[in-house]
């Protein structure tokens, strides 16, 4: 069963028990960092990708720990053994500090209704810019508050608008704008460098698309400049946005769905 057990500095023990204290002061001052992936048939879909962008984001907020990748990876796969697991979000858990603690831990594997693919998403933009983006952090504030904000209007995700009015990515996502034979994301180091981020663009190419690295401006997707939008993450792939604000993307959404067929086949070869 899923969730039953986690891992904590490489000791099975039961999920329940795995808390923090909250008079910690890097629990307080969310010095952490953190990964989520998938378990597929029993393999952790890309973990040695998850665990080097952990290492990176480790060392962008000089959160020094004694973990290795090959002991992280050990204890992930310590943890699908001990509970039988075969599908699965994994979430991988570091807080810093003089006593570092690494957390793996289990859930149901997320998933979306095929009409999330085929009808596509609802997404507002909001404005704010993440701190250390390029950094998977616990510092997720702006995140929430944005999240929040979109479902209190009946949308799926909120696009984080910077001071220049460019959408550079989702609160749990990457975000990519097609223009014809263009498909359009932001810089590098403007993101965070999303695995799946990674597998769209090399998946865009694939299909015949250049890939530029310029974040839309807000002012083009309202004056529907961009013929397809699309989020991207771990357990989306590639998702359609039928509307940002108020402009509609009606589909069909073609160029995203063979995007996504691509990334969720590779998932199975990794």
């Amino acid at each position: 069963m899923v969730g039953v057990h986690a891992i904590y500095n490489g000791t099975v023990i039961l999920a329940k028990d795995a808390v923090v204290e909250v008079t910690q002061r890097e629990v307080q001052f969310g010095f952490s960092t953190y990964e989520a992936l998938r378990v597929i048939k029993g393999h952790a879909v890309h973990l040695e990708d998850h665990l080097t962008r952990l290492e990176n984001s480790c060392l962008g907020i000089k959160l020094v720990h004694p973990f290795t990748k090959q002991q992280i990876s050990t204890w992930v796969y310590d943890l699908i053994e001990k509970d039988a697991i075969q599908e699965a979000s994994l979430r991988i858990q570091l807080y810093g500090g003089t006593q570092p603690q690494l957390f793996v831990l289990a859930s149901a594997l997320l998933s979306y209704p095929d009409t999330h693919y085929t009808q596509g998403v609802k997404a507002i933009t909001f404005l704010g810019e993440r701190l250390y983006p390029s950094c998977k952090t616990g510092n997720l504030l702006l995140n929430y508050m944005a999240l929040e904000e979109a479902r209190s209007q009946g949308c799926f995700e909120a696009l984080l608008v910077d001071r220049h009015q460019k959408v550079l990515e989702g609160t749990r996502s990457n975000f990519f704008a097609f223009k014809e034979k263009n498909l359009y994301t932001a810089a590098d180091e403007q993101v965070l460098l999303g695995i799946t981020r990674d597998r769209v663009i090399k998946a865009a190419r694939q299909l015949g698309f250049s890939v530029i690295f310029d974040a839309p401006a807000k002012e083009d997707i309202a004056g529907g400049l961009y013929d397809e939008v699309f989020i991207s993450s771990t357990s989306m792939a590639a998702m359609p946005l039928s509307r940002v604000d108020d402009r509609l993307f009606p589909g069909p959404f073609e160029k995203t769905l063979a995007i996504t067929k691509l990334v969720r086949g590779w998932e199975l070869d990794d």
